[in-house]
C-alpha cells in the first residue's frame, strides 16, 4: 500500500510525544533497540502481536499507527498539493508529511478543504447576485428606499427656515418611506432565508427543468425503451415542472432522449464503447448517427463520468450536465475560452482539447465539441446551429499545452485572459 512505510515513522512521532526513548521502549515490547530503529526507520515491516503492544505502551489504536487511518488525509494534502501547483516531487512527500506531523497535516488539509467550501460560495453567491433578478430587484428597492429617507433628513438637518406645514410633509415622507424600508426589508430577508440551504429549484422554469433532471440522474430507462413518451413523464412530475415554460423545455429535451434512443439504442452504443472505447468519430461512423448525437448518448452512458453542455447559436446554454469537478455556471454566459462556443464558427469540425479549469483548483478534462445545424436548410437562410460539447475529466490533460479555461469570469482566477468581459471577485493569492 502507498503509505505502509510510514508506520515506523509514526511510532518515532508518537514514542517522542509520550517521552518514552528508544531504548525503554524496545525493552518493554522485548525486542532489541537496534531492531526497534529498524522498524523507526521503515527499514522492517511490523504487524501483528508486536504492533498491538507497540499500539498500548504508546496509549494509541492501532489504525493510528496503520496508513488506513491516514488514507483521507493524505489524499487531502496530495490534492491540496495539486492545487497550489507543486511539484510531483514535494506533491509525493504528502505522506511523509501526515506520519511525522500528523497534527499539522489535519489543520492544512483542513485549511484547504475548507477555502474550497467558502470558494464554492462565492460562486453561488456571485451567481445569484449578479443575476437573480429578484434578489437585484429587491436590493434595489431597499437601497432605494433608504437614499430617499438618507435625503430627506438632510433637508430637515440642514434648513433651518422650513415651515411648520413643509416640516410636517418631510416628516410624513419619513414615515412612509421608513414603513416601506421595513416592509422591502423583511421581503428580502424572508426571500434569502428561504432559500438557504435548499437548491431553489423554482427560480426559473431551467431550474427546474435541471432539477427534474436530475431528480432521474439523467437517465430514463422507460423512455429509452419506448414504454413512456415524454408526456408520461412530465405528467407524472409530481408538481416538479410546475410552469409552462418549464414543461415546453422538458418536452424538448426529453424528445431528443427519445429520437436519440432510437437512432442509437443504449445497447448498441454500450457495445461499441466497448469496442471503440469514447472515440465520438469512431462511434458516429459505428452506429450511423451524427457526432452530435454520439456526443448525448455518451454523456447518458451509464458508469461514464461525462458533462454535456449544448448552446444555441447566439451562445446561449439551453443544457447543463456537469462531470466531476467542472463547473457550469447556473445564471449569465458561461467562459468564451471553452470548445463549445468556438465549435459554433466552424459547423461540422470536430475539436478535440485538453482543458484545465481554474477556480478552486486546477481539474483536467478532455473535451470533444461540434457545431450541427439543427433543422432542414433553406434558401437564402442561415441554418439553425446548435453546439454540442461532451466533457471527460482527465487528470492528465493538465500539460502546457491545455487551454485554461474558467467557468464564468466572475470567479475566474485568471488574469490575462483575452476573453475576459468583467472583473473576477477572485484574485490569484485565494
Amino acid at each position: 500500500m502507498a503509505g505502509e512505510g510510514l508506520t515506523g515513522s509514526r511510532i518515532r512521532e508518537r514514542r517522542s510525544v509520550v517521552g518514552l526513548r528508544q531504548a525503554e521502549l524496545a525493552r518493554n515490547l522485548g525486542i532489541s533497540a537496534s531492531y526497534l530503529n529498524l522498524i523507526e526507520h521503515n527499514r522492517r515491516r511490523i504487524g501483528g502481536k508486536l504492533l498491538l503492544d507497540v499500539a498500548r505502551l504508546l496509549g494509541v489504536e492501532p489504525s493510528a499507527l496503520t496508513d488506513g487511518a491516514e488514507a483521507a488525509l493524505i489524499a487531502a494534502l496530495r490534492e491540496a498539493a495539486t492545487a497550489a501547483g507543486l511539484p510531483a516531487d514535494e506533491a509525493a512527500r504528502a505522506e511523509e508529511l501526515a506520519g511525522r506531523f500528523p497534527g499539522w497535516a489535519e489543520v492544512l488539509a483542513r485549511g484547504h478543504q475548507r477555502i474550497g467550501s467558502l470558494e464554492r460560495t462565492v460562486e453561488t453567491l456571485a451567481d445569484r447576485l449578479t443575476h437573480d433578478p429578484q434578489l437585484a430587484a429587491s436590493v434595489h428597492e431597499v437601497l432605494s428606499t433608504a437614499a430617499a429617507i438618507r435625503a430627506t433628513a438632510a433637508i430637515l438637518a440642514d434648513e433651518e427656515d422650513l415651515t411648520d406645514d413643509w416640516r410636517d410633509r418631510f416628516h410624513a415622507n419619513i414615515n412612509q418611506d421608513s414603513r416601506r424600508l421595513a416592509d422591502s426589508s423583511k421581503a428580502l430577508v424572508q426571500y434569502l432565508d428561504a432559500g438557504q440551504g435548499v437548491e431553489d429549484a423554482g427560480a426559473s422554469p431551467q431550474d427546474e427543468v435541471e432539477a427534474f433532471l436530475k431528480e432521474h440522474d439523467y437517465i430514463f430507462p422507460a423512455l429509452e425503451e419506448g414504454a413512456q413518451q415524454p408526456d408520461d413523464l412530465i405528467a407524472a412530475a409530481d408538481g416538479s415542472l410546475s410552469s409552462v415554460a418549464a414543461r415546453q423545455i422538458a418536452q424538448g429535451i426529453l424528445s431528443q432522449i427519445a429520437r436519440d434512443a432510437l437512432a442509437a439504442p443504449m445497447q448498441r452504443v454500450e457495445a461499441q464503447v466497448s469496442a471503440l472505447g469514447p472515440d465520438p468519430i469512431a462511434l458516429a461512423e459505428a452506429l450511423q448517427v451524427p457526432v452530435s448525437t454520439v456526443l448525448r448518448r455518451l454523456a447518458a452512458l451509464p458508469g461514464l463520468d461525462a458533462g454535456l453542455v449544448v448552446c444555441d447559436r447566439a451562445g446561449s446554454l439551453l443544457f447543463r450536465k456537469s462531470a466531476t469537478d467542472f463547473v457550469i455556471p447556473r445564471y449569465g454566459s458561461a467562459c468564451a475560452l471553452w470548445p463549445l462556443f468556438g465549435a459554433l464558427s466552424q459547423p461540422g469540425r470536430v475539436s478535440r482539447s485538453s482543458v484545465v479549469q481554474l477556480g478552486r483548483g486546477r481539474a483536467g478534462f478532455e473535451c470533444f465539441a461540434v457545431a450541427e445545424p439543427r433543422d432542414a436548410p433553406g434558401y437564402n437562410e442561415a441554418p439553425l446551429v446548435q453546439a454540442t460539447m461532451l466533457v471527460l475529466p482527465d487528470p492528465d490533460a493538465d500539460s502546457p499545452t491545455a487551454t485554461e479555461v474558467g467557468s464564468a469570469c466572475t470567479v475566474c482566477p485568471r488574469a490575462d485572459c483575452p476573453g475576459r468581459r468583467e472583473p473576477s471577485i477572485l484574485s490569484t493569492e485565494i
